[in-house]
This record gives structure tokens, sequence and C-alpha cells, in this order.
């Protein structure tokens, strides 16, 4: 069955989808799998998470038909204690142990979702089947899984739709990823005068030579994944595949902030993240999506009403397309030799090479945005050698611009962006002569045209009002990234 072509969202001011679609050969084709391929007994239960204060343990107790699994958060010692035994805290231990849940489901994505002792509130039980539905988008789309609408979750009722309201000191925790857009905001609430503390899960790489940088004392998490879980993953007859780490992430930190005492999370995440991959069972599918302006809309409320409207969560980069936060970056050298986006440095079993391997979509994207405004020098020290000047990359970039292939499933910005950062570099006097620049010009002005190109450009590079932050903080972020 092939589904309709998705629509492309426009880096504008107000980043609304516009009617530019993705070429034809981005879209997905599959057999839709029926329920009759899986047993009608298969479930996936949560069972009631646990928490000691005394030693900072959190363990989280999953059934995938006869397996069992468990999980466990090791947390920093000195939680609050009379926190840790209230409601609220309660309420956040359990919606953290649905949403973690996602890596077990996926091994076998039954069609029946079961938390006998988690009471939930209409609101968190469309919350959950969200992230289990949009979170794991890609997720079914790789693996042909047809689970849209399809999905049902047996969960005692809440009657209480808004804890009372807590009393949580005015700090901010702030994700460090270990990229450019965490850095970014760590420069913006600097120069803005809010004091953070740096928040990571299993930091490693770029996240704590990021960390070092910033100075900071930080505030960390390790989160052991049940072994037995991974060993399936790479068995026949289980799946495996993304997914939606900013939800289970933003849902530790959660609980950090009430036991530690944070009224806010800030995020850092772009208005491109928006921009979905593909259509598939009839939905938009985004690898980024809990980093979308409607997942943080969504999230943002449940741990508003956990907590009485104590704890806000909003991303502090909505406004700025992924080309506008990469000229944010330049202004600063700091971080130049200890940040990385490149995943390789990400991975469970870490990664013993350079920062940046040159040859995937996500440094090759990273490479594109940053070229229109960095110095070439500084660049090409950054990431060793002149990615744009490789014909082997030709490919990649060209995916990444909508010229061929679909999306790449990576954190990239979006199409049209990526486009116009190119046209940008067509008529740079650093870069218009490199190979991969030369090798797209053709394609790109026949596929966009100049006049749309330059308009495209323009809008990356203007602020968006559609946002979730602070009024007083917006403001006053405004004033100082001009």
């Amino acid at each position: 069955m092939t589904y309709a072509p998705m629509a492309v969202m426009q880096p504008t001011a107000h980043n609304r989808a516009a009617e530019t679609p993705l070429p034809p050969h981005a879209q997905i084709t599959y057999m839709e799998r029926t329920s009759s391929e899986l047993p009608v007994t298969e479930f996936f239960r949560i069972e009631r998470p646990s928490f000691d204060p005394a030693t900072g343990q959190a363990r989280f107790f999953y059934r995938l038909n006869d397996l069992s699994f468990t999980e466990t958060l090791q947390l920093p010692m000195g939680a609050d204690a009379a926190m840790a035994v209230s409601p609220a805290f309660a309420k956040l231990l359990g919606l953290t142990g649905l949403v973690l849940g996602v890596s077990y489901f996926k091994l076998r994505a039954p069609f029946a979702i079961e938390a006998p002792e988690i009471a939930l509130t209409d609101a968190e039980r469309a919350f959950v089947i969200d992230v289990y539905e949009n979170g794991l988008g890609e997720f079914y789309a790789r693996n042909d899984l047809a689970r849209f609408g399809k999905l049902s979750l047996v969960a005692p009722t809440d009657p209480v739709a808004r804890q009372p309201a807590l009393d949580l000191p005015d700090r901010t925790l702030l994700p460090i990823g270990g990229g450019k857009d965490s850095l970014v905001s760590v420069d913006l609430l600097t120069h803005t005068g809010v004091d953070f503390t740096p928040f990571a899960v299993n930091p490693k790489g770029p996240i704590l030579t990021s960390v070092a940088a910033i100075g900071t004392a930080p505030l960390y998490v390790t989160r052991t994944l049940d072994p037995d879980m991974i060993r399936l993953g790479k068995e026949p007859g289980y799946y495996n595949g993304h997914v939606p780490s900013t939800a289970i992430n933003s849902m530790i930190a959660a609980l950090c902030a009430l036991l530690y005492g944070y009224s806010q999370i800030v995020l850092s995440n772009e208005r491109s993240a928006s921009e979905g991959n593909v259509v598939f069972d009839g939905r938009e599918t985004n690898h980024q999506y809990s980093k979308s302006l409607g997942f943080e809309l969504l999230i943002a409320d449940t741990l508003a009403n956990a907590t009485g409207g104590a704890l806000k969560y909003f991303s502090l980069l909505r406004p700025y397309s992924e080309a506008r936060i990469a000229s944010l970056f330049t202004q600063s050298t700091k971080f130049d030799a200890v940040f990385s986006s490149c995943n390789r440095n990400f991975r469970l079993t870490g990664n013993d090479g350079p920062l940046w391997c040159g040859e995937c979509p996500k440094c090759h994207f990273v490479f594109l945005i940053f070229a229109p405004f960095m110095k070439k020098e500084r660049l090409l020290a950054i990431f060793g050698k002149n990615l744009l000047d490789e014909p082997k990359n030709e490919h990649s970039f060209r995916e990444l611009a909508g010229l061929t292939g679909q999306k790449p499933w990576e954190c990239v910005g979006e199409i049209l962006e990526a486009a116009a950062c190119f046209y940008t570099l067509t008529r740079h006097a650093d870069w218009h002569e490199d190979a991969v620049v030369r090798a797209v010009k053709a394609d790109l002005f026949a596929q966009y045209g100049e006049e749309k190109l330059q308009l495209a450009m323009a809008e990356c590079l203007t602020d968006s009002r559609d946002h979730h932050i602070p009024p007083a903080l917006a403001a006053k972020v405004a004033a100082y990234a001009v």
C-alpha cells in the first residue's frame, strides 16, 4: 500500500506546514500487517515502580507475555525525603515507568498495554498512548507495523485531574546533549542571568566534555536497561528500533526536578524538529517526534497537572531554525573542541574515534548549516576535513536537501532549510567551488528556483512566535539573540 507524500515544513516565522510535498521517492510502500500475525494473547504490562530515597534507586518492572524485565535509575543522593513520598512524585514515577516501557514494549509491539496499578486521568492516558503511537512512529515505519489507532491501554481511572500545587525553588534544570543546541541554550541562559544546572542521563563523550567546559556542577542519572531486553532485540522473532529518547529523558528529569528542587526543565529543541520524515500508516512519522512542538505542549501539560502547575517545561530554542542556531553558535569558540552531534558518540558501546565521523547524515547536516555563517578555516578545524569537497558525500547531501530519497532518519533540520543553505553556498566565495556544491547546484535551482530559495533562507533567520517560552524570559532572550 502506498501513502501520500508528507507536506514539507517550511521554515516560516510561524513554522506552519506549507503545500510543498516530499518528492515521490520519499514515500514509504509496505504490506500492512494484520493483527492475526501476532497471538491475541500477547500483552505488555507495566507494574508499579518503586523508589528508595535512602539509596537513590528507582526500579521499574515490566512483563511482556511470559518475559519479565527490570530497569533501574540511579539518582544522586540527597533527595528530598518528604517529596519522595508525595502524591505528585508518585504520579510522576508511575508516568515515568509508562514512558520508559517503550524500550521493552517494542520487542514484540503487542496491541494490548496494561498498567493495573497505575491510575491515570483521561489526559494522562492520551499522553501515554501518544508516546506509544507517535513516539514510536519511526519504529513502526521501519518495521512495517501498523499500530496507529489500534493500541489499547488498560489502567485504573484517576478522578483527580490536577494535583495540589507544589512549592518548588525557582531553579532551572538544563538537559545537555553534547551538541550545538544545548550549548546555545547555555549561552542564552548565561547572558540573560538565569542560573541553571546541567543535566544528563548516562553522560558520555561530548556530554562530559561540554559540561566540563560549562564549568557548572551537573546532575547526572545512570539508567541501566535490562540486559535481556538488549539481548532479545538482536534475536529472531523480536523487533528493534528507535525510541523517543527525549520523552524518556524528560520524564527522568521531571523526577529529579521534584526530588532536588527545580521549577523548570528547559529543553533545546528547535522549530525544525517538528518536520516529519514520511507518511506511514496514514500518519506523519517523525524521527524527532518527542522534540516537536506538539509533543512539548503535551508533556508540559502533563507535568503541570501532576505538580499543580509548579513544574514548567519548554524549549528555549523553539523560535529558531537549525540555521539560526548555527549562526548563534558561531558567536563563541568556547565549545569548538568539545561538542559533537555525531551519533557515533552516543552508542551503548561508546566511541573511541574522533568527535565527528564525517560520514553520517548528522555530520553532513551540521557542516552544511555552519558553512554559511562560520569562517571556513574554523569549520575545517572542527571537523578535520571539508565534507563538501568529498564527492562520496554527494548522495547524503542530496537527501538532506530533498533532491533524492527521503529525509534521513536522523535529528536533522527541514528539507527546505538544507536547500536554502546550499543555495547560500553556491554564492559564497569560500564554498562555491567545492565538489558537492558544484554537483548539486543545477538540480537545486531546477527543483526550487532561486526566488524560493532566497525567501527560504530569509525565513530561516526569522524567529518564530510559535513557542512555549515564558514571556519574561522570551523577551530577554530575544533582546540578546540579535
